[in-house]
């Protein structure tokens, strides 16, 4: 290796991007098999690399130039090459004539591939790179996929992800998958349209309209006719109605314009004879004799212009003689059936048919019905000149006859026009005669054989000038000028009127009327001088009417211009005139109906519009003789749909398979309906084309794609099935159904774990394991029975409490216990060959079980049914003791397989990870089997760890040492639980060697565990410190492994300081640490070297060897902590900390740690002190610090490691110097060179990245808290001199918690994205927990300690955030539990707050209170709700708030004294409102609802009081819901119990339950105080309870008892405080005798109270002062001082004895009664009263003479008081004229 050339050696190692990319391409050629068991195991292999493929290879792969990406494409690319292949191999395979297994096996890896494919996609391809990445392969099977119909219903999103890919790669294909997927929507349309058109009952016909219009473009696809049928009865239906919605007329015309112009013959042939058949029905001569009805409604339909257009436009030329026959036959039911319709149809059809005329007369003919029928219409009857249509619809029907191609119609047309010439007004002036001569010509009149071109320039440049046109025109009007000129002016205007721009010019001159008037001089019997100017200016207005479309259409509606344009041709024909323009212009007028296209269609694009003005319909053309050439248009319907080609993609594979499938489903109402169809074989008879059918094969690759279907048929098979083979091919299946959802993340109801939970699929297996296999292939079958389990258990995001129930029944409710006793099977030492294949089967067999029993474990974790819960304990304890038989299965543990033992200690790891694994065993106690379990374990240990500290010898597998680690971590904490005896500690130790004795075993203690600390697993590093953690909880743990580090530098403290300290060891292996260094500092320390003689724990020790010196306990720990720079240390962890989920988000630069020794070796070599004394010896000459250096001690001739990116300050011990002591444990080791910390940190690359955690800072938080009890001074000094309050501070960070909060709630987090997210918020929240009780020790020791800036504003503003959080109903228990344990502690936190600092604190709680009051509300309610499950958080939130409010009181008490208030932050307002009564009713229901035992009700009390003391919201509510009531009833209450107690005395019980009674009795007057501070609605209530009578009744006990004394006077104060009916009441009533020392009571209640004022009791000055405070209220009720006066109780103020004069102290009582006579002197009558007072007022005159603050001020405003009456000032000036004459005195008076 020394030779090595390292960098090769680096090209040569596989990263796990290479690594990743290696698997896939040498396990894809694998998926081409026939066996469904290879593929499963080949996919789960996959599906396990591909999510560490996403972690690894990014979309930056495709741009990476360098030689490793290079390798990465082609290898990713061959893979996506041969994925295509394979995909193409499976779908041609599982359409093959094979057998039935081998298709399913196919078509299951199919779908497999297809799911891998896209996944291995979406990791690392993007969409929109898709076109320049992938091969061709792989997007020809992406076409196939997007096509399979079955596979898309079964897996959306996949589906979805396949098409957007194909959309990048084939822009073809693609649009073949959008045209599919419009016909598959057609086709769902169609089957849903004719479902629920049959329904019975009122129907929504919009809707049936949208899915007919829907369905029709694919009828060319499946050609299902009787959908014609339906939607033309739908039509019919519809426009039945006269009240008929005109958008559902309208939209209904549009589906049924699209079926008659069908380009699909079929679907045109049965759309016209649905028509023809409900024509028949409704005008049929079957209706002759029925009187006329509504029934002919039902042609409404057809009577519309557009569907007549079609039908006569269309319909008659169609050259299908079928569809042109029922198009005659239904004009003809029309137009015959006049008798047969209402007038209202009628009506509507001659409206119609108004508009297609010039269509329909094309078709007139003198044979035929129809042709006869059309005729009719331009005919008027002699005698009544009526006709069909009107007069000038006729005239125009007669003149428009005369163009058709047939003689004889055009003669029939001159008889029709015959009544018309000879009914015009002035026919006898007009020209020409009709004779004989003119009317043979009219026939033939229009007959042209050359006709012209009517196309006109429309170009915008003009060569034409307005003036000279308008000369031109000058000339043609002129009556002057000569007519040759006329007629050349009007035929150069007829040339220039060629230019289309200058028709308006021409036209602005009246050019229109002009030509009119010149035409209709020509036609009058005296016109004929004018005939030459007739044929230019029909040329001229031709020109200008075919230009206008407007001037057309109201031309086309003038009959008498129609009558003068005939005999205007006429006239030409005479003359032998070119009767053409003539001719063009008649035939511009009369075919103008047919000539706009926009009538027949809404919204016509304005590509579709005809360039020339005039455009009429091609068959008009074919059908009439034109005498022009025009443009045409509806050469096919406008309503036809486009037919796809013969050639149309969607016809053939796979795209015709996708609408097949499609059209099944729909028809069957879904695929559920469909595949119960194909159960009971009933499709061979449904009436649709047999192209449409699915064959067998299609049916069951069908079957096996829908999920339900194939786990049916898989539980079917397995019921009925009768060999081992079938079973174990079919649950194969199964479990590939379960890996699919888990590739393809499908989750929910569709899932199918949810879909096999809805079938019997217990019941099938149940069977196979309720019974001990008897050969090799039930084992084998065994086998796949509880893989399948342990797939079913192991990937589901919730648990299933009935799933899990049933297999813990399985596995505990059968005799012989089959499952568990698999478990331990003996093997023989020589075997035969049969044997070994038995063997490794049953090693199977016990691998998978194993496998699946910790499946079943971890989902116990986290269940919450009652029934799983009791099955779970025994489960546990059974499962513990059979791996417990596993482990002990050889006598000799060296000879153990490595796999085995590791399966068996993870299962063990398992099953002890809750607590009370222990407990349900009916053979055994806990603590046997917690030893028994203890002696494996170490068995384990000792036999694998050679020589005691040959970590780098140890053959022992890494997961081994791992679990029994781990097992052993859970076992310590399941002992402290648990275990009964006192010296459980002992069973802990372990000798070199298990044959040595006792004493040997003893000796060494718990040294095997030291070596695990170091081992290169953080894993066992992180569990062998969690053992010594759980081991230092008890005393003699603590002891055990001290003595056990005594040969250890450093000792216990260093070493496991050295840990903590060790900036690139992980976070939870110091966290460990951390622990066990709080657990040490619980044990009781020496604070010198005298106690520590009398302590048998004489740790920590620090000594030095050069001078001699050693310190003990308290001291030792202060020097070890300042040596090692702890607190400079634990700030720069704060500062480290990093909050995020995880740490590969983080992007710093790597640190580039260069070690010059080998890394190996170090590792290797770092136990060889451990090994005994031995080596000790070479201790001395390795380089080492004094107390925290590394426990791995490297050589001298290596470098030590780099650790830190941090430049530390060292901080120095007072008194030592640091760097020569060093800590140690029992034992004093020499050292003759020392080094500090600096030597770990003074090489550190200042590019390495530290990660600290949450948890971690969380321990550091614990620790400092344990320090602040022991060392408080030290630490606090510490704590403010590294900031590191403000550092954690930093980091309780409310809106982190909320986005994970919110990340929690949302739906589409995947589990594992979920359990990531619930780690992360459990972590932060410990952390607030941990913090907040180091802030609470801070405050408790220095309240000063708090910077309001640093800590005490953005500590505020985050704790309140995370007070507010609202919890929802999918948190799990687990999250629930940890905020609410956060959420006491943060109230107890902010209590002590509000306790020790109130006047700094309280303004900044009030403000960050104020912003979140209404989420705040909530959560104490949602705290009161949980006072059964969880009181500390109850107790919490109570206490808090009651702090809290009585703060407030004393705010709203400073601010009544004040003028302005100081810190008003709107809370006064808040409690004032509806959230005062609120929380009123919340606290007082708790309240009322718990017992007088229940110390709850105490706190609810407490914050009760002082809610009413701040909130008249809430008292009013109170006063409502009757507490001023419940409370004096309770006093009655306590009143007549303590009565009836007195009767008893003696019995202790009897006491016990009379200081219950007293304690009731306070709660109720303090509660009934506050209820009446401030507020007179109160206190009316209270006087109508009567509440002075049953406070008098009380008297005698409060005399009694000077607590509830007390608490009556306060009551009373409060009562009668501004009150004077309030005063007045206590002077009512009489009390009862008294038996106190105190003399009797007298009549009224104010008589008591004088009596206790009167009393001499220093010792109760309280009780005293509450007394005159009272009398002073009542003072100022007249009958109470009436009561004060007539008792003599007045004389008592002449007796008191005062100071002498000049004395700055003076008698309390002395106050006491000044404030009483202050409150007098505000009436005249208590003036008058303290006037009668022999001597009063000489002795205030006296008191004026004191130099006292108090009382001097109150004498003088009494004096001031009484001066107020003219009479009393002589009287006032005679006793203290002696003061008042001094000037002083005058200014002060």
């Amino acid at each position: 290796m020394e030779n090595e050339d390292v960098l090769e050696l680096q090209f040569q190692q596989l990263g796990l991007a290479q690594f990743c990319v290696a698997v896939l391409e040498h396990a894809l050629p694998l998926f081409r098999t026939e066996s469904l068991k290879v593929f499963l195991r080949v996919l789960e292999l996959l599906s396990e690399n591909i999510l560490l493929l996403k972690d690894s290879v990014s979309e930056e792969v495709w741009v990476d130039d360098s030689i490793i990406g290079w390798e990465l494409k082609e290898k990713l690319l061959s893979s996506l090459d041969s994925l295509g292949d394979t995909l193409f191999y499976h779908l041609n395979n599982s359409s093959s004539d094979q057998s039935e297994p081998i298709l399913v096996n196919h078509r299951l890896a199919y779908i497999g591939t297809a799911i891998f494919t896209i996944r291995l996609l979406q990791t690392f391809v993007p969409v929109e790179k898709a076109s320049e990445v992938l091969p061709e392969s792989t997007g020809a099977a992406l076409f196939h996929l997007s096509l399979d119909l079955p596979f898309s219903m079964a897996f959306q999103s996949i589906h979805e992800s396949a098409a957007a890919y194909l959309e990048q790669l084939n822009s073809e294909n693609y649009s073949v998958y959008k045209s599919a997927t419009r016909a598959v929507h057609s086709i769902e349309c169609t089957c849903t349209f004719l479902k629920e058109v049959k329904m019975e009952g009122k129907k929504n016909l919009l809707e049936l309209l949208e899915l007919a219009d829907q369905a029709v473009g694919s009828l060319s696809y499946h050609q299902h006719l009787p959908l014609v049928k339906e939607i033309t009865g739908l039509c019919s239906h519809i426009w039945k109605s006269a009240q008929a919605s005109p958008i559902l007329q309208a939209e209904s015309q549009k589906g049924f314009l699209k079926l008659l112009s069908h380009p699909l013959l079929a679907v045109k042939v049965e759309t016209y004879a649905c028509s023809l058949n409900i024509v028949k029905e409704c005008l049929g001569i079957h209706n002759v004799t029925k009187p006329v009805s509504s029934i002919c409604h039902g042609v409404h339909f057809l009577l519309h212009a557009r569907v007549l257009y079609e039908i006569c436009t269309f319909g008659l030329q169609d050259p299908e003689e079928q569809v042109c026959s029922a198009a005659k036959d239904i004009l003809v039911y029309l137009l015959q059936g006049q008798l047969m319709m209402t007038a209202l149809t009628w009506n509507t059809f001659i409206d119609a048919l108004y508009h297609v005329v010039p269509i329909l007369q094309g078709y007139a003919g003198t044979e035929g019905t129809l042709g006869t029928c059309i005729l009719q219409i331009s005919e008027t009857a002699n005698e009544t000149g009526e006709g069909i249509l009107p007069r000038t619809a006729r005239l125009r029907a007669a003149l428009r006859l005369l163009f058709t191609k047939q003689q004889m119609v055009r003669a029939v047309a001159v008889k029709h026009l015959m009544w018309h010439l000879a009914n015009e007004e002035g026919a006898s002036t007009k020209r020409p005669v009709l004779e004989g001569g003119v009317l043979s010509t009219l026939s033939t009149l229009f007959v042209i054989d050359k006709p012209i071109d009517m196309n006109l320039d429309d170009t915008e440049k003009s060569y034409f000038k307005v003036e000279s046109v308008t000369k031109v025109y000058t000339i043609l009007t002129s009556e002057t000028v000569d007519i040759v000129l006329r007629k050349s002016a009007a035929e150069q205007l007829a040339v220039i009127m060629q230019d289309t721009t200058m028709h308006a010019a021409l036209k602005s001159l009246g050019v229109i009327e002009q030509l009119f008037s010149f035409i209709s001089e020509c036609v009058t019997n005296n016109g004929k001088s004018k005939d030459c100017l007739l044929l230019p200016c029909l040329s001229l207005l031709r020109k200008l009417v075919y230009a206008d479309p407007l001037l057309r259409h109201s031309l086309a509606q003038q009959p008498s211009l129609l009558l003068m344009l005939l005999r205007a041709s006429l006239i030409v024909k005479e003359n032998k005139g070119n009767v053409t323009e003539a001719a063009a212009l008649i035939c511009l007028l009369l075919f103008d109906e047919v000539a706009r296209m926009d009538v027949w269609i809404d919204n016509l694009p304005s590509c579709l519009v005809p360039p020339s003005p005039f455009s009429i319909p091609v068959t008009v053309v074919r059908r009439y003789n034109l005498p022009f050439h025009v443009m045409t248009h509806h050469l096919v319907s406008p309503y036809c749909t486009v037919l796809p080609p013969s050639s149309d993609p969607l016809t053939v594979k796979p795209a015709w398979d996708m609408l097949k499938c499609a059209w099944n489903r729909a028809w069957y109402n879904g695929i559920d309906l469909l595949l119960e169809q194909m159960m009971i074989h009933e499709m061979e008879t449904e009436e649709f084309l047999d192209r449409l059918k699915l064959s067998p094969v299609e049916s069951l690759m069908l079957k096996v794609t829908h999920v339900t279907t194939g786990l049916q048929n898989c539980l079917d098979t397995i019921n009925s099935a009768v060999a081992h083979g079938t079973v174990s091919s079919v649950l194969t299946r199964m479990r590939f159904y379960l890996l699919s959802d888990k590739l393809s993340l499908k989750q929910g109801p569709d899932s199918s774990k949810s879909m096999l939970k809805t079938l019997e699929w217990r019941s099938a297996l149940s069977r196979f394991l309720q019974v001990l296999p008897a050969c090799t292939d039930d084992e084998k079958l065994l086998v796949d029975v509880v893989v399948f389990l342990n797939q079913f258990f192991k990937h589901q995001s919730e648990t299933d409490s009935e799933d899990l129930q049933w297999i813990l029944e399985v596995v505990l409710k059968q005799e012989t216990k089959p499952l568990l006793n698999v478990l331990v099977r003996t093997e023989s030492q020589v075997q035969s060959e049969a044997e070994e294949i038995q063997t490794v089967i049953n090693q199977r067999l016990q691998k998978e079980l194993t496998g699946f029993f910790n499946t079943v474990l971890h989902l116990l974790t986290s269940v919450t049914d009652r029934k799983c819960l009791i099955l779970a304990g025994p489960f546990r304890t059974q499962l513990a003791a059979k791996l417990l038989g596993c482990l002990r299965v050889s006598d000799a543990p060296r000879f153990y397989g490595l796999p085995s033992l590791e399966r068996t200690l993870r299962g063990m790891v398992h099953v002890t990870v809750l607590p009370g694994w222990s407990l349900h065993s009916p053979t055994q106690e806990p603590d046997s089997l917690c030893t028994k379990y203890l002696t494996g374990l170490l068995e384990v240990i000792s036999s694998f760890y050679v020589e005691w500290g040959r970590n780098a010898l140890s053959f022992m597998g890494k997961g081994v040492t791992k679990s029994a680690v781990l097992c052993l971590l859970q076992l310590s904490h399941e002992m402290i639980a648990q275990t009964k005896t006192e010296d459980w500690i002992s069973s802990w130790s372990l000798a070199y060697d298990q044959n040595t004795d006792e004493q040997a075993a003893t000796r060494l203690g718990l040294a095997w565990l030291i070596p695990l600390w170091f081992d290169r697993d953080p894993e066992v590093r992180f569990a062998s410190l969690g053992i010594g953690s759980a081991l230092t909880s008890v005393e003699s743990g603590c002891i055990a492994l001290a003595a056990s580090c005594q040969n250890i530098s450093g000792g216990l403290w260093g070493t496991v300081l050295n840990i903590l300290l060790d900036q690139l060891e992980c976070s939870m292996v110091r966290r460990e640490a951390a622990f066990i260094l709080q657990n040490l500092l619980v044990m009781p320390m020496p604070a010198n070297i005298e106690e520590a003689k009398d302590f048998a724990w004489q740790s920590p020790c620090v000594h030095d060897e050069d001078s001699g010196l050693s310190l003990v306990g308290l001291p030792a720990l202060q020097a070890l902590l300042y040596h090692c720079q702890f607190f400079e240390h634990a700030s720069q962890i704060v500062k480290t900390c990093y909050l995020g989920r995880h740490s590969f988000d983080l992007n710093y630069p790597r640190a580039s740690i260069t070690l010059t020794g080998n890394i190996t070796e170090d590792f290797d070599d770092t136990m060889k002190h451990w090994r005994g004394p031995s080596s000790l010896s070479d201790h001395s000459q390795m380089s080492s610090s004094l107390s925290t250096s590394s426990t791995l001690v490297l050589p001298e001739d290596r470098a030590e490691r780099q650790i830190s990116a941090f430049s530390v300050s060292r901080v120095h011990a007072p008194d030592t110097p640091t760097n020569r002591l060093m800590a140690q444990g029992q034992s004093d080791t020499d050292t003759s060179s020392l080094s500090t910390e600096d030597s770990r940190t003074s090489g550190m690359p200042q590019d390495h990245c530290v990660i600290v955690t949450p948890p971690l800072l969380s321990a550091i938080s614990g620790l400092l808290t344990n320090l602040l009890a022991v060392l408080p001074e030290c630490t606090l000094s510490a704590i403010n001199q590294y900031h590191i309050l403000s550092s954690l501070t930093s980091l309780v960070d409310a809106s982190l918690l909320e986005r994970c909060f919110w990340e929690l709630r949302s739906p589409s987090s995947t589990p594992g994205y979920r359990e990531d997210i619930k780690a992360q918020v459990l972590s932060l929240l410990q952390y607030i927990s941990c913090f907040s009780g180091l802030l609470q020790s801070c405050l408790i020791i220095n309240h000063d300690i708090i910077n309001q800036e640093e800590v005490l504003k953005p500590l505020l503003t985050n704790v309140f955030a995370i007070l507010s959080t609202h919890l929802k109903d999918h948190f799990d228990a687990e999250v629930k539990s940890t905020l609410y344990h956060t959420w006491t502690d943060l109230f107890m936190l902010m209590a002590t707050l509000l306790r020790k600092n109130s006047q700094l604190t309280f303004p900044y709680v009030s403000t960050a209170l104020r912003k979140h009051w209404t989420s705040f509300t909530g959560t104490i309610s949602a705290c009161v709700q949980l006072s059964t499950t969880d009181c500390f958080l109850y107790t919490s939130a109570l206490q808090f708030l009651s702090v809290f409010l009585s703060e407030e009181a004393k705010r709203q008490i400073q601010d009544s004294t004040q003028l302005s208030s100081v810190h008003n932050t709107g809370l006064t307002e808040l409690l004032n409102e509806s959230s005062g009564s609120q929380l009123c009713e919340l606290i007082l229901q708790s309240f009322e609802r718990k017992s007088s035992e229940d110390v709850l009700k105490k706190v609810a009390a407490s914050t009760l009081m002082s809610l009413l003391a701040v909130s008249s919201s809430a008292q009013m509510h109170a006063l409502h819901a009757g507490l001023v009531d419940s409370c004096v009833e309770q006093m009655k209450h306590s009143h007549a119990q303590l009565n009836l107690d007195s009767l008893k005395p003696g019995k202790a019980a009897q006491r016990k339950k009379e200081e219950s009674v007293t304690r009731e009795l306070k709660m109720a007057m303090q509660i009934l105080r506050n209820c009446l501070y401030r507020n007179d609605e109160c206190k009316v209530a209270a006087t109508d309870t009567r509440l002075v009578n049953i406070v008098h009744a009380l008297w005698s006990w409060f005399l009694t008892d000077d607590v509830l004394m007390q608490a009556a006077l306060q009551l009373l104060c409060v009562y009668t405080a501004n009150c004077p009916t309030a005063c007045g009441s206590l002077c009512w009533g009489n009390g009862g005798q008294s038996t106190s020392q105190r003399g009797p009571a007298s009549n009224s209640l104010v008589h008591s109270i004088m009596k206790l004022a009167s009393q001499k009791s220093p010792e109760n000055s309280s009780i005293q002062q509450l007394s005159f405070a009272l009398l002073s209220n009542l003072a100022i009720s007249h009958d109470c001082k009436g009561v004060m006066q007539k008792s003599n109780f007045l004389q008592n103020f002449v007796t008191l004895s005062l100071s002498k004069p000049g004395s700055k102290t003076i008698n309390p009582l002395v106050n006491l009664w000044l404030k009483l006579l202050l409150n007098m002197s505000f009436g005249e009558d208590g003036q008058q009263m303290i006037l009668k007072i022999h001597g009063s007022l000489d002795l205030l005159t006296e008191m004026l003479q004191y130099k006292s603050r108090s009382s001097k001020p109150a004498a003088l405003l009494i004096l001031h008081n009484i001066c107020f009456s003219p009479a009393n000032k002589p009287k006032v000036l005679a006793h203290g004229r002696s003061y008042f004459e001094e000037p002083h005195h005058q200014k002060e008076s």
